[in-house]
């Protein structure tokens, strides 16, 4: 991997983590504002969250893999 590729691979970083930082924002505002009537509301956010946590983790993984000691 050339720099250019490790550069872009450290920006898709960010923005998966800022992603998942928006989706766990909204299972906070879920829990603090919603609750408990919006209780139906919890299985779609929180899938969501899982899923921008696991894509951030999974390039997260592949980026630090990709840079030297």
């Amino acid at each position: 991997m050339d720099a250019a590729e490790l550069k872009e691979l450290e920006k898709e970083v960010k923005k998966l983590k800022r992603i998942a930082s928006e989706w766990a924002g909204q299972l906070h505002d879920l829990v603090e504002d919603r609750l408990p009537a919006g209780y139906a509301e919890i299985p779609g956010v929180a899938q969501s969250t899982y899923d921008a946590c696991r894509a951030w983790a999974e390039a997260n993984a592949k980026l630090n893999s990709m840079q030297p000691s």
